[in-house]
This record gives structure tokens, sequence and C-alpha cells, in this order.
């Protein structure tokens, strides 16, 4: 083969690897939405629709339940669902904490009902979730718990470490990092070219959000976090493998108020109504 033509295969190949990396990093910003057909109603919750501004405008759309009981007034948790879902697939874990907590659902952006052409992962989100504590100070509420799923989970660690007026904070399933998770998902596909493969997408992503995925992690929020948290994962996960726990339990170390709580055997999602339990007893006694 004459240089000339290994130049221009080569020049094709890379010009397909970068199409190839900019098109799984529109996807991952943009992903199918799964969308959850149950309504507070369902559940037996009555909920107000409400509506949050993020700093950039965008509106977020959330529900609103109040608490069963008058027990703990001034106290309140914002829930915050997993990729790519919405609110409504919170609505299953707010039965057992509606019981003595106002409650929060949120869309995150681009999900449900919220605004926003794409989700930045984290970055926009973790401003977003200020402004939700935000809207519950101003209906008097100043002991303001968190609680994420996945993406959510990760959203509220990141939150938690920055944001003072956050008394607790409980993660179920979050990542540690980004760039991990996108070299653990891409390696078995393609294993040769997997880790130069998400370091372009963590190119696409500084320049389509303006910051680095690796500047903020729950990982490094974890290293600074002071408030109670709880830490939950299921040692048989293998969107997020338990691994991702392991280390953010280990970043937590230097926190008295960490918990971790492993789940036995369940996949990605599923949560046992023991550890339900175990969450809605974590915000009992920290908030």
């Amino acid at each position: 083969m004459s240089a000339k033509k290994t130049f221009i295969y080569a020049g094709i190949f890379i010009a397909g690897f970068i199409i190839i990396s900019i098109w799984n990093f529109y996807r991952i910003i943009q992903p199918p939405h799964i969308d959850i057909p149950f309504e507070p109603e369902d559940f037996l919750l009555a909920a107000e629709d409400i509506e949050v501004i993020a700093e950039d405008g965008t509106r977020l759309a959330g529900w609103f339940i109040p608490a069963a009981n008058d027990t703990k007034p001034k106290s309140a948790i914002i829930m915050l669902h997993g990729y790519p879902t919405e609110k409504s697939d919170m609505l299953s874990l707010a039965v057992p904490l509606h019981e003595d907590f106002a409650l929060l659902l949120m869309d995150l952006r681009s999900f449900g009902e919220s605004g926003g052409e794409f989700t930045t992962l984290g970055i926009k989100e973790t401003g977003d979730l200020s402004q939700a504590v935000t809207y519950l100070s101003e209906r008097g509420f100043d002991r303001i718990g968190v609680f994420g799923f996945s993406l959510g989970g990760g959203i509220a660690l990141m939150a938690a470490a920055g944001d003072s007026r956050i008394s607790a904070a409980a993660s179920y399933a979050s990542f540690s990092d980004l760039k991990t998770l996108g070299e653990e998902t891409y390696r078995e596909r393609l294993p040769v070219i997997h880790k130069a493969l998400v370091e372009l997408m963590l190119l696409w992503a500084r320049a389509a959000f303006g910051e680095s995925l690796t500047t903020k992690s729950p990982v490094r929020a974890a290293e600074k976090i002071n408030i109670p948290v709880l830490i939950m994962h299921s040692n048989a996960d293998t969107v997020i493998p338990p691994s991702h726990g392991a280390v953010i339990k280990n970043a937590l170390s230097k926190n008295p108020r960490a918990e971790y709580y492993k789940i036995e055997g369940l996949l990605h999602g599923d949560i046992p109504r023991r550890a339900e339990d175990a969450l809605a007893a974590f915000f009992e006694k920290t908030l």
C-alpha cells in the first residue's frame, strides 16, 4: 500500500472515529426518555404541581407533597430521579417518607416536564438542586435533606458539598466519576479505543457545557461533605458497579456521620423494603 493510500485510510478512520464519538455524546445528552405512567394519586399522595426557575432561566417541574403528619413541620426532602427517567420514578420511595416529611420530587432538566434541550450530567443540575433548596427555604423549611438515585444521587452529593443549607444527603447507586464510568461502559465493546473515545466525549462536553465533567464529581464532593450522608449501593449492580459506591465510601472516611448500606443481589434501581426503611430511618434521625 502506498503512503498516500495509508494517509487517506488513516484520515478516514480518524474522521469516522470523531463522528462516532460526537454521535455517542449526542445520544448521552439527549437520550430516549423513559416515561413512567404513574401520578401521585396512584400512590394516594396529594401533590401540588410547582415550578422552580434555574439560574439560566430553565423551568424545572416538580411535585410538592405535604407531610402526612406534622411531626417535623420545618423538615423537607428533595428527591431526584435517575437517568433517563422522570420524577414519577420516585413515587414508590416517596410513600414511606411522606409520613413525616414534606417532599419535593423534581424532574431534572430535559427530563419529564422540565425544560432544557439536554442533560448536562450534573454540571448545571447541581445548581438546579440549589434552586430547589431555595424554593423550600422560601416556603419556611430550614431542615432540608436531599436524596437521589443514580445520576440524581451524584447530583445530591455534589450539591451537598457546596450548599450549606442542605442538612443531610442520601444517594443510591451513584457513579463516583463519569470518566471512570465511561471507560467501564465502553471497555468491553471497544477494548482498544475505549479510553480515546471517552477522552473525546469529555472534550465535546467541555465545548457544549463550558466546563469539564471531571472538574466536579461525586467522589470529589464526598471528600468535602461533613453533614450526615448515607451511601446505598447493590453488590450486583451491573449499570453502575459497586466499586463506585466503595470509592465514594472511602472518600467519606473522615466524615464520622457517613453511613454505608450495602444492598445484596439486586440490579440497578431495585430497592428492597428494608433499604426503604433504612432510608426513612436515616432522615428521621438527621432532619
